[in-house]
């Protein structure tokens, strides 16, 4: 027996049990199944196990050749359709041959199954697999019936981006998070667990939380790894996008947004850069952007996690640019701050898992890079790996990362340099524009001229993270 073999024989059983029990819907196929049958949004009743399906079910290029050998399967050469000849021996030798645990994998043979064994339980297996929701092809359909036009769904994409769960890679296993973070992030799963209470009580103004931090503080990785680890389409919206030139009627787009984001339901609604819709209050803009700000505070108040299914986040950089008519919107607010010193040190230990390193001193580092972000040191620790390879070295050694905190901080210092006021000779390589003298002079007013990184004065940080 080989594992081909129990995969396609596997995946021809689940086709049969399904196409048969009436009672089962998309969430008890695993997501590879579901793949193979998806059709305009719905997975019709009989499947059909052709070999290019089995294929794109299993993985196997071959899936024929895998159980040709098996005494009760058969090809029909002109369909493609693989199919048992003895249904009761092939059921026989997969159940020999299984265990409990791919069972659990297969809520469909746990529900047809499950009696044969101790540790299976239909509904949790139900439970662990990725429901149908969650799948690109659905989120597709779903978004082709949302538009009406060629022109318009062209528009639309422009001003949102819309991820199926298992296209992020962010989980929240990668994050580094404050005491604070977690309480406000559990107290959220917990209402989506339960929003069928929380509307029997009448408790339906939750959901809208606003993220607020400096740049690279992982706001976005949050939002995104809360998506991925709920299993629910990630909708970010690009507010800036909004004042494009090519999205027309700016308003309306805003609301078809919110459109897209209740037929996706339940999702995330992800809203970046926040602080624009504070510019655009304050300011002289031409009136029909206002208009669409408008449209967006307005679909703010009128969407629900509770009556809609849709958790909506808002994140901004600049907390002080937002006025109270902004602020009120939000039920929670969650702080992003930098990392203190042993929130660095857990970042860089979360980073560098997979990397060989020589006396790893995650504490030593993080004395040496405070007011710096995740994003900053998943910076350091890129450059580092990157000089090694140059040296042809896949191992990095703990002065490998010292060196690369050191070079990070001169690249900054070069970054906030304060042009405007006459350090160009700074810029130029050697110096040598006048002479060693006033080289000199230059790259002394360089160094005092770069801005020094503001201090976390041990300031618990928020949701930094790895790969933002």
């Amino acid at each position: 027996m080989s594992d081909p073999e129990l995969a396609v024989v596997e995946f021809l059983l689940t086709t049969q049990v399904y196409s048969e029990r009436r009672e089962l819907d998309p969430d008890d196929l695993p997501p590879a199944y579901r793949a193979a049958f998806w059709s305009d949004g719905e997975i019709e009743r009989p499947l059909s196990p052709t070999a290019s399906a089995a294929t794109e079910a299993t993985g196997l290029e071959r899936p024929w050749e895998a159980i040709s050998g098996l005494m009760f399967t058969d090809r029909d050469d002109f369909s493609g359709t693989l199919q048992f000849t003895d249904r009761d021996m092939a059921e026989e030798w997969y159940l020999k041959r299984t265990d409990a645990d791919r069972l659990m994998d297969n809520p469909a043979l746990a529900a047809e199954y499950g009696d044969e064994f101790e540790d299976v339980d239909y509904e949790l297996a139900r439970e662990r697999n990725r429901p149908a929701r969650a799948d690109r092809a659905l989120i597709d359909s779903l978004l082709n019936e949302a538009f009406d036009e060629e022109e318009e769904e062209e528009g639309m994409l422009d001003l949102v981006d819309v991820r199926a769960p298992e296209e992020v890679e962010m989980t929240m296993d990668h994050l580094v998070l404050t005491a604070d973070q977690e309480a406000e992030i559990h107290k959220i799963v917990k209402a989506i667990e339960h929003r069928d209470y929380l509307a029997d009580i009448g408790l339906r103004e939750i959901g809208k939380l606003l993220f607020v931090g400096p740049p690279g503080t992982g706001k976005t990785s949050v939002a995104r790894a809360l998506a991925h680890d709920l299993d629910l389409p990630f909708v970010e919206v690009k507010l800036s996008m909004i004042t494009s030139q090519y999205l027309g009627e700016t308003a309306k787009n805003v609301e078809k947004t919110f459109e897209v984001a209740k037929r996706l339901s339940p999702c995330i609604l992800f809203m970046d850069e926040f602080d624009f819709v504070a510019k655009t209050r304050s300011s002289d803009e031409h009136a029909a952007i206002k208009r669409a700000v408008n449209t967006l505070l307005k679909s703010i108040d009128e969407v629900s996690l509770i009556q809609d299914d849709v958790l909506l986040i808002g994140a901004t950089n600049h907390p002080d640019q937002l006025d109270a008519a902004v602020w009120r919107r939000f039920d929670e607010i969650v702080n992003f701050p930098k990392p203190d010193r042993n929130m660095r040190a857990d970042i860089l230990r979360v980073v560098t898992q997979e990397m060989d390193i020589v006396d790893f001193e995650p504490q030593e580092l993080a004395e040496i890079t405070e007011g710096l972000t995740g994003s900053d040191l998943r910076l350091v620790l890129r450059e580092a790996v990157l000089d090694a390879l140059t040296e042809e070295r896949t191992t990095l050694t703990q002065q490998d990362l010292r060196d690369a905190v050191a070079d990070f901080e001169e690249r900054d210092n070069l970054k906030n340099m304060d042009m405007i006021e006459g350090d160009h000779d700074a810029l130029v390589a050697g110096g040598d524009i006048s002479g060693a003298g006033d080289s000199e002079a230059a790259s002394d007013g360089g160094e005092a001229s770069g801005a020094s990184r503001p201090s976390s004065g041990g300031t618990p940080d928020g949701g930094h993270d790895h790969d933002h």
